[in-house]
């Protein structure tokens, strides 16, 4: 029981958990702009109120093509905003960490592990070697 415990109290899962729910919420709060504002907005230009009352029909059965075309608004919009708001900073940051780290440290030429650029004597294998200037 102890173990279960553990692992139901774990940071990765629990993390998981609440990006889970604040995900479904924020799908649900762009689901609700699209139908509210964009799809009307965009009806002004059809004809049509909302896309969700659009269907056509054959041999008596309703094909509702217009809820679809709510729904792939929705997730076009959902995934521009995960994109521009989230990814694309978070990736952004990431490289500014990646060439900060990178460029405090390089390669000993005698055994190829990672030294300060300033080391003049690799802490690895011990060999002497020529210290560079940070720019």
């Amino acid at each position: 029981m102890e173990g279960f415990k553990k692992f139901l109290l774990q940071g990765n899962l629990v993390q998981l958990a609440v990006a889970v729910v604040i995900g479904s919420v924020f799908a649900g709060l762009i689901t609700a702009f699209t139908e509210g504002f964009i799809t009307p907005l965009l009806g002004i230009f059809g004809g049509v109120p909302t896309f969700g009352d659009l269907y056509f029909e054959i041999n008596g059965s309703r094909f509702l093509y217009g809820s679809f075309v709510d729904a792939l608004i929705s997730f076009l919009m959902t995934a521009a905003i995960l994109y521009f708001c989230v990814v694309l900073p978070l990736s952004k940051l990431m490289e500014k960490f990646i060439k900060a780290e990178e460029a405090t440290t390089r390669e000993c030429p005698h055994c190829f592990s990672d030294i300060n650029k300033k080391a003049s004597k690799c802490p690895n294998c011990t060999s002497e070697v020529t210290p560079e200037t940070i720019a």
